[in-house]
């Protein structure tokens, strides 16, 4: 059963109207009929099934019948990162999603590639992946801040959230060795550019009572594989999928 995001308020036999691309995309690309079902989801009212009713030629209805399934909080996991460019960049903000990331923060650093970031685009492509993989607690996209400001306001934004930083110079190649020891509690990962953090900004943050330092392994990632690499372990051992 297809499942679809719409901003509007879902509850039982309130119809909400589709807009043209998502009329089109049921009706001709889908190839759905009058009746047919459809999940749909806001990130506030859980999940319904609803039903499709076309209201004109390239039109149509959903009236949500019956939850499927209750709202779930988002994931109290901050996924901080320095903005790729274009694609990968797509690739990194689907997979954060897929992978229990609750807010994706973009990060500049000294040698990130792209100086601006579409967060709009970014936005679109968190909902396609909550579309495509049953997520229904959809992650927030914030503002960009540079590694300074973020660095300096942590204690004021985020207290008492530790923050683990995919550190490529730490002498130790086990991040599970890196947190061990780390109890329960809020948590966020940095990820740096393509480049690698500057020595000035790693000694920033190591410098930092809430900042864990972590390896990920004896192979250079790119930036986009270190994603995925880092919310898998964190996950693992101190998320969700403990």
């Amino acid at each position: 059963m297809p499942r679809l995001y719409h901003q509007a308020d879902l509850a039982e036999s309130s119809a909400i109207e589709l807009d043209r691309a998502q009329s089109n995309y049921l009706l001709n690309v889908m190839r759905l009929k009058d009746g047919a079902g459809v999940l749909v989801f806001n990130g506030r009212d859980g999940e319904w099934r609803a039903e499709i009713a076309q209201s004109g030629r390239k039109a149509c209805l959903l009236t949500p019948r019956e939850q499927t399934r209750a709202q779930t909080p988002l994931p109290d996991l901050v996924y901080c990162f320095a903005p790729l460019k274009h694609a990968r960049l797509d690739y990194m903000v689907q997979k954060a999603t897929e992978m229990g990331a609750g807010a994706l923060l973009p990060v500049m650093t000294r040698f990130t590639q792209s100086g601006r970031i579409n967060l709009d685009r970014a936005r679109a492509n968190v909902i396609e992946a909550c579309e495509q993989c049953g997520v229904i607690a959809v992650p927030d996209v914030r503002e960009p801040v540079t590694l300074d400001r973020l660095v300096s306001g942590w204690q004021q934004t985020d207290p008492g959230r530790r923050l683990v930083f995919c550190d490529e110079g730490e002498e130790s190649q086990n991040p599970l060795d890196a947190l061990t020891g780390l109890g329960p509690g809020p948590l966020a990962v940095l990820i740096g550019p393509e480049g690698g953090f500057a020595e000035e900004e790693r000694d920033l943050l190591r410098r930092q009572d809430y900042v864990t330092p972590m390896p990920l392994g004896p192979r250079v990632l790119r930036a986009d594989t270190a994603a995925v690499a880092a919310l898998a372990i964190m996950q693992a051992k101190l998320g969700d999928w403990r």
